[in-house]
């Protein structure tokens, strides 16, 4: 058996440059808020309670006697003058000597 030998025709690969046009695509970029939580740091209030001293108030009432006034209808009183007669009494002194002794002491 003899082998065959058979002869192809390979192709030749060449490159070649070629210039092609490429579409551009533009961005527009469109500005958003997103709103975003952020982490604060927020310190704790702690009530103390301070003990205050209320100054207290002391009534002492005074019971004082007040008079109640009475109205009394008084009788006016009217003076007269009224004569009298005095009886004069005379008095007539009459001077009488009344005799008397003197001693004498004799030494």
């Amino acid at each position: 058996h003899v082998p065959v030998q058979k002869q192809r025709h390979i192709p030749m690969v060449q490159v070649q440059q070629q210039f092609v046009d490429v579409p551009q695509v533009q961005v527009t970029d469109k500005v958003v808020e997103v709103p975003f939580q952020k982490q604060v740091q927020v310190p704790m209030i702690t009530k103390v309670q301070k003990p205050v001293e209320v100054p207290q108030i002391e009534y002492v009432d005074h019971h004082v006697h007040v008079p109640v006034q009475k109205q009394r209808h008084i009788p006016m009183v009217q003076v007269q003058q009224q004569f009298v007669d005095v009886p004069q009494v005379q008095v007539t002194d009459k001077v009488v000597e009344v005799p008397f002794q003197k001693q004498v002491q004799v030494p």
